[in-house]
């Protein structure tokens, strides 16, 4: 997962990105490219990062190691919520999940995302209303087992 030291590293991503294009002045949006490589840029992170393991140890400190006061089984039913969000997230088609992430996840306004992906708003709160109804459902379903 990306935190706020990685955002200088995304942003050089993105810019790499741009500098090998053969003509970079022949994007047609320009908005829409730079969500959409974003998207893709935060996308192969986390896939490196699930490569690599990142996130599956933590950092050791030399604090006495004190214990954290919320329960195992309450960390180990977290994780288990967040592994099932990734899996449905993966499971949804690439334009409704980079909808999802940008409006939900990122924080980005509805109408910035809609002309990003050169589409109405109502089609992106479609879309992100398919993807919330998948989610809710799929993260119901676990709940419940």
């Amino acid at each position: 997962m990306a935190v706020k030291a990685d955002v200088p590293d995304l942003v050089q991503d993105v810019f790499l990105r741009l500098s090998r294009m053969p003509d970079p002045a022949a994007i047609e949006k320009p908005e829409h490219f730079l969500f959409v490589t974003a998207a893709n840029v935060l996308k192969d992170r986390a896939r490196r990062d699930a490569v690599r393991g990142a996130g599956l140890h933590d950092e050791l400190l030399d604090d006495g190691l004190a214990g954290s006061e919320i329960p195992p089984d309450r960390v180990l039913e977290s994780r288990e919520a967040a592994e099932r969000l990734q899996a449905v997230l993966l499971e949804l088609p690439e334009r409704t999940r980079d909808i999802f992430v940008l409006r939900v996840l990122e924080g980005v306004k509805m109408a910035d995302v809609a002309r990003a992906f050169g589409i109405s708003t109502r089609a992106a709160e479609k879309h992100q209303a398919k993807a919330l109804a998948r989610v809710t459902a799929a993260l119901e379903d676990w709940r419940e087992r």
